[in-house]
C-alpha cells in the first residue's frame, strides 16, 4: 500500500492506494473524477489523458504512486467555474465531438499541443499530434477544426492553417 498526495484540479487530495493501482483509477474510483476515461487500457486510445505537472500523459500508464507530490487537472479542472475553457467551447462550437468518449482525452492533449507550440498550428501539425488519440466516431475533421479555433482564440495560430 502506498500512501499518495496530490494536487487534482487546484486541491490537495490524499488516499491511500494499493502499489499497483493506476492514476486513472484512482482519479476515477477514489476521487468520482470520472471525465477521465478509461478507453483501452493499453496507453493507445489518449481517452485517460490528464496533465501531470503541466504536461499531457495517458493516466493509464502512470501509477498513482508516481504521481504523487504532483499537480494533476482532469477534464474537470479545466473549465473556468461555468466559463468554459477555450479548447472545450471549440469542441463544441466547430462539432469536435459525437459520441463524447474520447473527447476529455483529445481536449487534456489539444490544450497540452497549443502549451508545447507556443509559435502556433497549423493542419499538419494538429493531425500528427493527435495520433495517440482515437476517435471511433468522427474522421478527425471537425475535431481538427476546434482545435485550430481555440489555437486562434489563444492567439496561437500558424502558417498554413486549414481545415476550415
Amino acid at each position: 500500500m502506498s500512501d499518495v498526495t496530490l494536487t487534482v484540479n487546484g486541491r490537495q487530495v490524499s488516499g491511500t492506494v494499493e502499489d499497483r493501482t493506476l492514476l486513472v483509477h484512482f482519479l476515477r474510483e477514489n476521487l468520482g473524477l470520472t471525465g477521465t476515461h478509461v478507453g483501452c487500457d493499453t496507453s493507445q486510445c489518449g481517452a485517460c489523458v490528464v496533465h501531470v505537472d503541466g504536461k499531457a500523459v495517458k493516466s493509464c500508464s502512470m501509477l498513482a504512486a508516481q504521481a504523487s507530490g504532483s499537480t494533476v487537472v482532469t477534464i474537470e479542472g479545466l473549465a473556468d467555474g461555468a466559463d468554459l475553457h477555450p479548447m472545450q467551447a471549440a469542441f463544441k462550437e466547430h462539432h469536435g465531438l459525437q459520441c463524447g468518449f474520447c473527447t476529455p482525452g483529445m481536449i487534456m492533449t489539444a490544450t497540452d499541443m497549443i502549451r508545447r507550440y507556443p509559435d502556433g498550428l497549423d493542419e499538419e501539425t494538429v493531425r500528427a499530434e493527435l495520433d495517440g488519440n482515437i476517435c471511433r466516431c468522427t474522421g478527425y475533421h471537425n475535431i481538427v477544426k476546434a482545435i485550430l479555433a481555440a489555437a486562434e482564440a489563444m492567439g496561437k495560430t500558424g502558417k498554413g492553417r486549414k481545415a476550415a
